[in-house]
């Protein structure tokens, strides 16, 4: 009968998946070729697998007939003769295999034991080191340890092998979707997500377990936390999809930014993108689960935190910055309804957009020809010849090939003929409008034209979330947006999608083959803040109408729009604040509404609120500052302090001018508030 330690091996092989390249490579080690490396080291995040790993290389060394010598780095003391005595059948016994767990809690060791151990080890003897943080450079740089040393970086599960894992570990059909979701890949999450029951599975949540299970997974992938402060930039990096140090600057303004940032960077869990840090999926779902099971209200307070924070980079990021904002913000409240139904967050088909140069126009005429027909690559010539600037095509991030383009189409009032009769699209789009609002001279509409991805044509994709916070950013930033329309070929399917954000306008134009639904909605009706509240949120945003028509929420991104405009005369005298009720009277209206603005500026210091405020927008918007950064330089302010000044001036000039739009001038002098 096989001893319980044969029967454990054999139990570990049998449940082992994934890992061949680490396992075969060891094997080949343990089988004595002269071409193996004599160190590896495997690093990776808390969970990923690296002492099951450990385990089952254990056991192959065993099963070979070799000498195991097994150490745990968090109970190792810091004297190296400690360490050199638990150890020393490795520099005594030939064949000695030496596997060091938790090396991150002993990483103190690592000169010493490059330097002055492993080069005295044992003839034949093989040593594995399994830690969260990676070597330091120079030993993988040394080229005496080039062929000796192998490094492995271990990666989240695939998606097949997840699936094995849940199947061979009995978890219910029903419930395997649910844990994928979840667990992202990680071993440790899969593992504690299949060993839970169905009820420990709450119903509200999808995505959350039980606390039993959030709270083995927090001290398995995360560990210690040393304060609140760090927690709550856990938090923030939970639900953001990237974190930089600006972004916790402003959603903590009262902690120490630049510190909290370091310190999430050194996680191990932690990867570095161009657009700041991105907690691998585990960790960042374990978070966020935590955090609405321990504190369901702190939850949504930093979700709104982070939708104030995005919605104000909206109006004030540079041009190129723009649409990644309303991607992240997207991201926030991606299991909100209609965000769910609309976008993905795969990152298996990620992809960059780049402007369309003339050699790609015949992939995308291709492209046009095999998804949608002749008629439509014909259409597509049209515009690309007409607006080339209004196409995007879409690479793989990983073999840079074409995948997809998309053209966003921007067309002023009045139509064109040619324009109309070319496309029966956008002249489907132009009828609505003049069957609805039409749209005034110097106003235009923006009609997202093509989404052409042929292997996931018109289903929610990485090109279709890319796109469309491009066309939100733009509707955002344009001057003069009277529409906005998106065109999709399964009309019904998207109709279901987009209810309660974009209006099914009813036109059902057909192209070659092909009919299309075109949706729309009317920007000077409801501002795209609102817009974007309401979408995120999935729920009705009241609109607070005053005698001009206008919604609170549009007078205020007027106003805002007005001083980030206060520079640049043109576009000044066209900002939408002139066709406000306050300005309606002016006999001079650019200059008369420059002058009410620097007054309603001058009179927040009156308010026991508004000194500092106003110092902040005197600084930002009159003083020729170029930059926020340089108007708090002006103040002698740390840059978050002064955005919150910043902030609450905005805040409290809305709110003054608000009252003027209403009750008309004369009523404000004194500071904001009744009466």
């Amino acid at each position: 009968m096989a001893s319980v330690k044969d029967r454990l091996s054999n139990a570990r092989g049998q449940a082992f998946i994934g890992r061949e390249e680490e396992i075969d490579g060891f094997a080949r080690a343990l089988a004595g070729d002269p071409r193996s490396p004599f160190a590896f080291y495997l690093v990776g995040p808390g969970g990923i697998g690296k002492s099951t790993l450990l385990r089952r290389l254990a056991d192959r060394a065993r099963a070979a007939g070799r000498s195991l010598l097994e150490l745990d780095g968090r109970f190792v003391s810091r004297d190296p003769a400690d360490f050199e005595r638990a150890a020393a059948p490795f520099l005594d016994v030939p064949g000695t295999v030496l596997l060091v767990d938790s090396f991150e809690h002993c990483q103190w060791l690592e000169g010493w034991l490059w330097q002055r151990f492993l080069p005295r080890a044992a003839d034949d003897a093989l040593v594995v080191l399994a830690g969260r943080l990676a070597p330091q450079p120079q030993w993988t740089a040394d080229p005496a340890w080039a062929g000796l040393l192998d490094v492995r970086e271990l990666r989240p599960f695939s998606e097949e092998q997840a699936r094995t894992l849940l199947t061979t570990a009995r978890v219910l059909p029903e419930l395997r979707e649910r844990v994928l979701r979840f667990a992202g890949g990680n071993p440790l999450a899969l593992s504690l997500a299949a060993a839970a029951r169905a009820s420990d599975w709450s119903r509200e949540d999808v995505w959350a377990p039980s606390a039993d299970v959030l709270r083995t997974l927090l001290s398995g992938l995360i560990g210690e936390v040393p304060t609140a402060a760090h927690r709550r930039a856990l938090e923030v990096a939970a639900q953001a999809y990237s974190t930089s140090e600006e972004l916790l600057a402003s959603v903590l303004p009262d902690e120490d930014a630049h510190a909290l940032f370091g310190w999430l960077r050194d996680l191990p869990f932690m990867e570095s993108t161009h657009r700041g840090l991105h907690p691998h999926d585990a960790a960042r779902e374990t978070l966020a689960a935590d955090l609405r099971w321990r504190a369901p209200n702190g939850f949504v307070a930093m979700r709104q935190r982070l939708a104030e924070e995005y919605l104000r980079q909206l109006r004030e990021a540079p041009e190129e910055r723009v649409w990644t904002v309303t991607d992240e913000l997207f991201h926030v409240f991606r299991d909100g309804e209609i965000v769910a139904r609309t976008r993905t967050w795969s990152r298996e088909d990620e992809v960059h957009d780049r402007p369309l140069r003339p050699d790609d126009l015949d992939v995308v005429l291709r492209m046009a020809d095999e998804t949608e027909g002749p008629a439509s690559a014909e259409l597509v010539r049209y515009w690309a010849r007409r607006q080339p600037q209004a196409f995007s095509v879409y690479r793989l991030v990983s073999t840079g090939r074409v995948v997809a383009f998309t053209a966003r189409l921007a067309l002023p009032a009045p139509a064109d003929p040619e324009d109309l009769a070319t496309d029966p699209v956008v002249a489907a789009a132009w009828a609505y409008t003049e069957a609805t609002a039409p749209v005034s001279p110097g106003e235009h509409i923006g009609v997202s034209r093509f989404t052409v991805y042929p292997e996931r044509y018109q289903v929610p994709s990485r090109v279709i979330d890319l796109s469309s916070s491009r066309a939100q950013a733009e509707s955002a930033r344009a001057r003069g947006r009277a529409y906005g329309f998106a065109v999709w070929r399964d009309a019904e399917a998207w109709a279901a999608r987009v209810k309660g954000s974009l209006t099914d306008t009813g036109a059902r134009p057909r192209v070659g083959d092909h009919t299309y639904g075109v949706f729309g909605v009317d920007w000077r009706h409801v501002p795209v803040e609102t817009w974007l509240r309401h979408f995120i949120a999935a729920t009705a945003v009241p609109v607070q109408a005053g005698p001009s028509g206008v919604s609170r929420s549009g007078f205020d991104q007027a106003v805002r729009e007005a001083l980030g405009h206060w520079r640049d005369p043109r576009a000044f005298a066209a900002c939408a604040l002139l066709r406000a009720r306050l300005a309606a009277d002016l006999a001079d209206p650019v200059a008369e509404l420059r002058t009410l603005l620097r007054e309603a500026v001058e009179d927040l210091a009156h308010d026991p609120r508004g000194a500092r405020a106003k110092e902040a927008l005197t600084a930002g918007f009159f003083s020729g500052a170029p930059t926020q950064e340089a108007a708090a330089r002006r103040m002698g302010l740390p840059y978050g302090t002064y955005r919150r000044h910043l902030r609450q001036g905005l805040d409290l000039l809305c709110e003054a001018l608000w009252h003027q739009e209403l009750h008309g001038p004369g009523r404000m002098r004194h500071g904001p508030g009744p009466g």
